[in-house]
């Protein structure tokens, strides 16, 4: 019944809260109107999804505290603080964005204020599994670096894969699934109710949020999934390959795209036609068929990582989907980009 609960009603609020979102984003101006070859709806769109995620997983930890739920990590409550503080900016920054338009360094500055923030309480990346096994253990400037990089990272993959209806939506809750499976399989019950409670919010987002969309996430709700998945990862710890797994699919194509544009002389934030899931639509699929190509590979690559023992076997997988991710991304950049 705990689980249901913390699954169930930010499923039920988020659902039911965003078609009221979408009518308030029309009063308030939080519309996205096509401006750009990589905006692939025809007419102005509400996007302020986000909020509805966003209170949506507030709700859901507010739920832990309130039912019977025991707390055995001393340090879980700091970095839950940790984790809720720092989504709070950035959603807010976030959500900012979505209403002015701000440049890319003050979103990468909002980006690393959250996640110094989530540092600050203890969410900090300080070892991780040897291919043999064995924990490597790393010095605290090298965990602080590792750390930045990741979460900032996972925030900007989010914000990135936000390019088709109902993509990042779904691979989040698919990834969220994933980590309460996995932290249950570890025994932490209480943390396990995070990822639940995001799972939930994401699911409940979906349906308006499903090709073709009603209402976006914008900024705020990717930027805010993209930090909440990347510090659910690392609270709990032995969740970094699950998310590499996960969302494999989706960070390779964001190290080409980088990559893609310092080669061309041009800046690696300023957005194009040339991201993965763009290039698939001019090749011709469908958004629904782009949805389930992401969807399948996350599913796909996230049950490996739960079902393979530790180590090697991990690191074999990663190979696979790293091939098989560079094989795609190579067939498809045979048509360029057409904005």
């Amino acid at each position: 019944m705990l689980y249901l609960l913390v699954f169930a009603i930010p499923l039920l609020f988020a659902y039911f809260l965003t078609p009221s979102l979408g009518q308030l984003a029309q009063r308030w101006g939080f519309m996205d109107w096509p401006r750009e070859p990589r905006h692939l709806h025809a007419g102005p769109t509400p996007r302020l999804g986000g909020l509805a995620l966003f209170l949506s997983l507030l709700l859901g930890v507010g739920l832990t505290f309130v039912l019977p739920v025991e707390r055995r990590d001393p340090m879980e409550l700091a970095r839950l603080g940790g984790l809720l503080l720092g989504a709070t900016i950035v959603f807010l920054v976030g959500l900012y964005d979505d209403r002015r338009e701000l440049s890319p360094g003050s979103q990468l500055a909002a980006q690393f204020l959250g996640a110094t923030v989530a540092m600050g309480s203890g969410i900090l990346i300080t070892e991780i599994s040897a291919p043999s096994g064995e924990l490597i253990s790393f010095p605290l400037w090298f965990s602080v670096l590792f750390t930045y990089f990741w979460l900032m990272g996972m925030m900007n993959t989010l914000n990135w894969l936000d390019g088709v209806d109902g993509l990042a939506t779904g691979v989040s809750g698919i990834a969220a699934i994933l980590f309460f499976i996995h932290a249950l399989n570890l025994g932490q019950t209480s943390i396990a109710l995070l990822p639940l409670a995001l799972a939930g919010a994401c699911l409940g987002f979906l349906p308006h949020n499903f090709s073709p969309a009603r209402v976006f996430m914008g900024t705020a709700g990717s930027l805010f999934l993209g930090f909440t998945l990347g510090s659910l990862s690392i609270i709990g710890g032995a969740k970094a390959a699950t998310a590499l797994l996960v969302l494999g699919i989706p960070i390779l194509d964001v190290a080409w795209q980088i990559l893609f544009r310092l080669r061309h002389g041009r800046s690696p934030f300023l957005g194009d036609r040339g991201h993965l899931h763009h290039r698939l639509l001019d090749m011709g699929f469908s958004p629904r068929r782009v949805l389930l190509f992401f969807y399948l590979f996350a599913l796909l690559f996230g049950g490996l990582a739960l079902l393979l023992p530790s180590g090697i076997y991990k690191l074999y997988a990663l190979l696979i989907l790293g091939g098989m991710t560079l094989a795609v991304l190579l067939f498809a950049s045979r048509n360029p980009p057409k904005g």
